[in-house]
């Protein structure tokens, strides 16, 4: 092979996520809704009867399927399953930063307003209770943090012989913030949490 080659086979690639084709993806949509003339963000109680986090609180979202033509495509479905909405009740729709997450997740979180909020019907295999949280509350109020410490453990036959320091290589540990909001006794935390801060940061 020679450089030719090599430059045909890489011209006009876009570069995307080392092994995205491995990763699990997903899209959401942050719901704005008015309530009484007040604009809210509206979330999602999972139901009990769900076998991945029962009782969380969410956005409304899943998994990307081969139908759906994009992420957004994806988004909006699954929301208008999970509130039982039309397609056309979802207006204003714009994209979100992507979240590369823990464990090969790739979440393409967007937000757009559902103009009808009182024709929600949530979908009770999926959805436990929708709540909503008036956005100014969120803006004027910040979540608490915490710090979660992730510590490195290497397999029982993890070659330390291959590497420089053996057993006693200096592993780069690492942190990640943890963000909590607090509303009327609901707890919105976890990724949901990190997809709302980083709305609430773009519109400060």
């Amino acid at each position: 092979m020679d450089v030719n080659e090599i430059i045909q086979k890489l011209r006009n690639r876009k570069p995307s996520i080392l092994g995205e084709e491995q990763f699990f993806k997903s899209a959401v949509l942050l719901p704005l809704v008015e309530v009484n003339h007040e604009l809210h963000i509206l979330f999602e109680v999972r139901s009990m009867n769900l076998r991945r986090q029962p009782g969380d609180i969410c956005f409304p979202g899943g998994r990307i399927d081969e139908e759906d033509q994009t992420p957004m495509h994806c988004a909006i479905r699954e929301t208008t399953e999970e509130l039982g909405i039309k397609d056309t009740d979802i207006v204003d729709i714009f994209p979100l930063d992507y979240v590369v997450a823990d464990m090969g997740r790739v979440i393409y979180p967007y937000v757009g307003q559902i103009k009808n909020p009182k024709e929600i019907v949530p979908n009770k295999d999926e959805v436990g209770e929708v709540f909503t949280i008036p956005l100014n509350y969120l803006l004027e109020n910040k979540p608490d943090v915490y710090k979660i410490h992730f510590e490195v453990k290497p397999a029982d036959d993890f070659p330390f012989d291959l590497i420089i320091g053996g057993e006693n290589y200096q592993w780069q540990m690492r942190h990640m913030n943890e963000m909590f909001y607090q509303y009327d006794g609901k707890v919105v935390w976890g990724l949901t949490a990190k997809i709302l801060y980083h709305f609430l940061s773009l519109i400060k």
